[in-house]
């Protein structure tokens, strides 16, 4: 289905493939993985011929239809479910010939509707939307009434409805919570075409795909399996390489030592030049070589409290004058509590965590809190707020003033912004970058209590499993809110689910979760939507 062949491309004075090629069967799904900033969305806008190589081909079958998700639907006042109609272009465009064709094509056109199912197009464009995440009563809206967060997820369904022989997603989890990303994973599982998926979710590479795709040292591999087929067998590669390495090695200074020690002999210069032209002929061995990642360090909180840190009874929990978000709430979070906290987008996950965080007071009911906790709250807004054109260094001098500068430089390390990153102004990271930068502010004062709303939007992989050993060793109480369902399974020892506005224990694990959030769905039960309309209103409060 795709073919590449000798791939260079450079730019921005770096160079992101030297003569790389692979080819990815018809009908594969394929999860392309890398270091970020290694090229992995710079090769999409190459297949996408947004990008021309310096050398090489990338090829597609000429019939071949290719969709990408890059950004989020524009904000029409055509209604959602008729802009998810429109992506199937081929049903559209015959449905439009239908009405000016002659009596002969007229027969043509309706086998070829029949053979494309078109009939069941409304039904198929609202299992996706219902998938991810839109209610019945969202259909009628006008595009131009959803967020940009929404609008990407209805460029997300347009392109699943409208099925392409090539689709390409980049971090397509990344807009969606917990529930949305269940859904996604068993749908790309049973696509009946290609797609080549850029994906740090190890649950979805695990799932949906049968082909690992490995972006690193300018090259690109295919490696069949999921995520953890592919991790094994380049451990094992690596082992291998570096094995045969010495080996080479060995006999390279074993060679060098004969010639060294004959080639002035006259008995023994025809043999010294044998070996002389032996050597020349050895190519070196390349070795795997991994950058570092750095871990994050999240200190325990120095005084431990007694428990419980919160406890809440019969709590209701409401911005100003407005109907209740949250009620009926009976709740305990002890000092060690490990909490994954789930639910659609809207049902109120980060309401609670705002209350939790002692952003928001409880409007009815009881909230019995220690008085002493220290809580870090983490979530994406911050991101959104960073000044960009501070500097780490700036705001950690500002937030530690008491701090030697050694000190603050040593923080900033821990958690992977080296010298070189601590004086780069913000506009300048990566959205890792950031991430890592807000992390390490959430994490400096030790708190009892780490609310982690979203942590992972911006980590890579190996990033990911650093902040999963961090959280592990962490001694204080933790409430993750979370898409990514490994970092939840590893994490959370309690489940509590938000749904019919209110949050209480969910009685089992991921597993457990996951059967009922697709069961739900393909009985067209979920109400995703709820609570949307007065987000930018909680935000503001």
């Amino acid at each position: 289905m795709l073919q590449i062949e000798d791939l260079t491309f450079n730019a921005w004075g770096r160079r992101f493939f030297d003569r790389a090629s692979v080819s990815v069967p018809p009908g594969s799904k394929v999860g392309l993985v890398g270091r970020n900033g290694v090229g992995k969305s710079t090769l999409f806008k190459i297949i996408l011929g947004e990008f021309q190589p310096d050398s090489g081909t990338v090829s597609l079958p000429k019939t071949a239809r290719i969709a990408s998700v890059d950004q989020e639907h524009p904000a029409t006042p055509v209604s959602l479910i008729d802009t998810i109609l429109a992506a199937d272009l081929e049903r559209e465009s015959l449905n439009l010939e239908l009405e000016t064709a002659e009596p002969e094509r007229m027969g043509e056109i309706y086998g070829r509707l029949i053979e494309i199912d078109a009939d069941r197009a409304p039904a198929r464009a609202g299992e996706i939307l219902a998938g991810l995440g839109f209610s019945v009563a969202d259909l009628a809206r006008p595009m131009a009434e959803f967020s940009g967060g929404w609008r990407m997820r209805v460029a997300l369904a347009a392109a699943l409805f409208a099925e392409p022989d090539m689709l390409l997603l980049d971090e397509p989890t990344n807009y969606l919570d917990l529930e949305g990303a269940l859904w996604l994973e068993a749908r790309l599982k049973r696509y009946p075409h290609s797609a080549l998926i850029i994906s740090h979710d190890r649950e979805l590479l695990n799932n949906s795909v049968d082909a690992i795709l490995h972006v690193a040292g300018e090259k690109l591999e295919l490696y069949t399996g999921g995520y953890d087929d592919f991790e094994k067998r380049r451990a094992e590669k690596a082992r291998l390489q570096a094995s045969t390495k010495v080996k080479q090695e060995a006999e390279r200074a074993h060679l060098q030592s004969f010639i060294d020690r004959f080639k002035a002999s006259a008995s023994k210069a025809a043999q010294a030049q044998s070996r002389m032209k032996r050597l020349a002929k050895m190519e070196p061995i390349a070795t795997t070589i991994e950058e570092h990642v750095a871990p994050f360090h999240l200190p325990s909180p120095k005084r431990p409290l007694a428990p419980p840190l919160m406890h809440l009874t019969d709590a209701t929990i409401a911005y100003g004058e407005d109907a209740p978000v949250l009620r009926d709430l009976n709740l305990t979070l002890d000092v060690d509590d490990r909490i994954g906290l789930l639910g659609v987008n809207g049902a109120g996950k980060s309401t609670f965590a705002k209350m939790a965080a002692g952003a928001l007071r409880v409007r009815d009911g009881r909230m019995v809190r220690e008085g002493r906790v220290q809580v870090g709250w983490f979530h994406q807004h911050q991101i959104e707020a960073l000044d960009p054109n501070d500097t780490p260094l700036a705001i950690i001098r500002r937030e530690r003033p008491d701090d030697s500068e050694s000190s603050r430089r040593a923080k900033l390390a821990s958690f992977g912004l080296g010298f070189d990153k601590q004086e780069t102004t913000v506009d300048s990271l990566s959205g890792g970058e950031r991430a890592r930068l807000l992390l390490n502010l959430v994490a400096m004062q030790a708190p009892h209590l780490l609310i982690l709303d979203e942590p992972t939007n911006h980590l890579d992989i190996d990033s990911r499993r650093a902040l999963l050993d961090a959280l592990n060793d962490y001694g204080g109480a933790v409430i993750l809110i979370t898409h990514d369902r490994s970092l939840m399974e590893l994490v959370a020892d309690r489940l509590w689910l938000a749904a019919d506005n209110t949050v209480k224990p969910f009685a089992g694990d991921m597993d457990d979760y996951a059967r009922f959030v697709l069961d739900r769905s393909r009985a067209g039960k979920s109400a995703p939507g709820q609570g949307r309309e007065k987000k930018s209103k909680r935000r503001a409060a």
